[in-house]
């Protein structure tokens, strides 16, 4: 079994027939035909069965194709490894950050960083959760810093900190006087917030029900920053991670939320690619910020 064997019955796999698989990969359809009948000779089992003229993957494949993606993912992660190499780019780290962790980490933590590689690249990259984990496992991106957590093979993640829900409100809010904001105080305002399939929208609901309350938010956001705008109209309260420095927007006054809401800050790195110097040297950076609350200043 090699590398061209296992892209041949991946394309086969992804593209349903011979004509497509060899067309994805520019090769001519007699020659995939002949690494796949290779193949299954050397495997000792049948990869294909014909049903009216269109291949039918057997159970066998479907049970093989799992190890062979990721297999084949490793191998791209390396490739693309190979030609940072080969293109002098080992003095560039990349990394994709969820919006909070890009306003809250990544300036504090790339000044510390550059302070000390003024030489080294930096390219920042704003991305949902699921995108990131997509990119650190083709290798994209060195290092990837988000709220929720990367459920992808070939994935490292680690807790490296945790940020609170807080409340925003409008300046002239009438709950601006109160030290922290429970779900009684912000019964009768327009709530802006996440919606319930979000992790975070989650967590905030049991928060609710713990007070006998429902969450069930006027104005719905996938982006915490969006909220911010909102607010400064006076369109109403919002419920929002902690981890963006709310302070210093303008017209946004920044109340504690109670129950607290604990999120995690989740760091995501290959399990293929070993880290770099670079990598672990920002991801201190990014545990000197949180430790020191410069996310929050």
């Amino acid at each position: 079994m090699n590398a061209r064997q296992l892209e041949t019955f991946r394309a086969v796999m992804r593209h349903g027939t011979l004509t497509a698989a060899a067309e994805s990969m520019n090769v001519s359809q007699p020659a995939i035909s002949k690494v796949l009948k290779h193949f299954e000779s050397q495997i000792g089992y049948r990869l294909f069965d014909r049903l009216g003229g269109r291949l039918v993957p057997t159970a066998e494949a479907r049970l093989l194709i799992r190890d062979a993606d990721r297999i084949f993912r490793e191998i791209e992660a390396l490739r693309i490894f190979s030609d940072r190499i080969r293109d002098k780019q080992v003095g560039l780290l990349r990394i994709a950050a969820s919006a909070p962790a890009t306003f809250g980490l990544l300036p504090a933590a790339a000044e510390r960083f550059r302070r000390r590689n003024p030489d080294i690249q930096l390219e920042l990259l704003t991305l949902p959760a699921e995108e990131i984990s997509e990119h650190i496992v083709i290798g994209d991106i060195d290092l990837g810093l988000t709220m929720s957590n990367f459920d992808q093979p070939g994935v490292r993640t680690e807790v490296i900190g945790r940020a609170k829900v807080v409340t925003l409100l409008p300046p002239d809010s009438k709950l601006r006087h109160l030290k922290c904001i429970t779900p009684k105080e912000i019964e009768q305002e327009t709530l802006i917030s996440y919606d319930s399939k979000a992790g975070i929208g989650k967590k905030m609901d049991r928060a609710f029900l713990s007070t006998g309350r429902k969450r069930e938010p006027d104005i719905l956001i996938s982006l915490s920053i969006a909220a911010a705008p909102m607010v400064q109209r006076g369109l109403g309260v919002a419920l929002v991670d902690g981890l963006v420095p709310w302070n210093r927007f303008a017209d946004v006054v920044v109340r504690p939320f109670a129950p607290n809401v604990d999120l995690d800050i989740i760091l995501g790195t290959s399990t293929v690619l070993p880290k770099s110097r670079f990598v672990r040297e920002f991801t201190r950076d990014i545990r000197a910020v949180i430790t020191s609350g410069e996310s929050l200043d």
